[in-house]
């Protein structure tokens, strides 16, 4: 189980992510296609386990888009990469078999 203060800052990363891709007019429809979610359902979602991970999930799936959210919010990419797996849904056990 996640550490609460680990989880905790690993949706804070999360949110800032959001939030960058919001902000930007080229990623944010890229985004909504990707994920099918509609603009106007994004704070719905956003409650929902493994959204927060999907959004680090997309960042982190585009290296140009990592660098320019890594610059913009003073976070190392790597450290994006560690918050992706503090999340709830943000790593791979669920896509292994026994």
């Amino acid at each position: 189980m996640n550490h609460p203060a680990t989880q905790e800052a690993a949706e804070a990363i999360a949110i800032q992510a959001l939030g960058f891709i919001a902000a930007d007019p080229e990623l944010l429809p890229r985004f909504l296609a990707i994920t099918g979610i509609e603009a106007t359902a994004i704070r719905q979602a956003a409650g929902e386990p493994g959204f927060l991970a999907g959004v680090l999930q997309f960042v982190l799936a585009h290296e140009p888009t990592l660098m320019a959210f890594a610059q913009a919010s003073g976070i190392a990419p790597g450290e994006i990469g560690k918050a992706l797996r503090h999340l709830p849904l943000g790593d791979d056990s669920h896509q292994t078999s026994i």
